[in-house]
């Protein structure tokens, strides 16, 4: 098998950087930011958070999707003839299909809040009472969906856990013998 460093590289770092740094602000930086001092600071800190993740994250979803349809040109011989790894291989771009929509929807309700300014919020996505109409329900979704970026692109790391243990020499001979009996 050939070597694709720079692809499997690109698919495994940004996807790192993807799951890894929508965890952390989930964790970190929306609760934190309620400890800003005030309803009107807690925004603003989560509006700068946000707001200096996005390019890195959109450099991370970029890097991984490049890694991702390089990783599938070297390996279009194992998808068309191993089994199981073309189920992989759909679930992987369901599961980042998902994953890019959820972020975009979720990027696109940040906007609203950011255009609102330092909007009164208790924490990052949780809306003070001072909130008010599309800026307060844009926060409520986005409380909802701050966890959905980190399980989705948690999956992915998973099932890409899976797609390498699927390219172990003993798991390709296997797959390539069980698709075709003459082998």
């Amino acid at each position: 098998m050939a070597r694709n460093t720079l692809s499997r590289s690109l698919h495994d770092v940004g996807l790192a950087a993807w799951f890894g740094g929508t965890l952390a602000n989930a964790v970190a930086l929306n609760p934190a930011s309620g400890e800003a001092g005030s309803a009107r600071a807690t925004g603003a800190v989560a509006n700068a958070g946000w707001n200096r993740w996005t390019p890195v994250n959109a450099a991370a979803i970029g890097a991984h999707l490049i890694g991702s349809v390089g990783q599938l040109q070297a390996n279009k011989r194992r998808v068309a003839e191993q089994q199981g790894v073309r189920a992989m291989s759909t679930a992987k771009t369901v599961l980042t299909a998902a994953a890019l929509g959820v972020t975009a929807y979720s990027r696109l309700l940040g906007k609203v809040v950011d255009q609102g300014g330092a909007t009164p919020s208790k924490r990052a996505t949780k809306p003070s009472k001072r909130a008010r109409g599309e800026i307060a329900a844009a926060q409520e979704r986005l409380d909802q969906l701050q966890w959905v970026v980190p399980a989705i692109t948690g999956a992915l790391v998973v099932v890409s856990s899976y797609a390498g243990e699927q390219q172990r020499p003993s798991e390709v001979l296997r797959g390539i013998t069980a698709g075709n009996p003459t082998v």
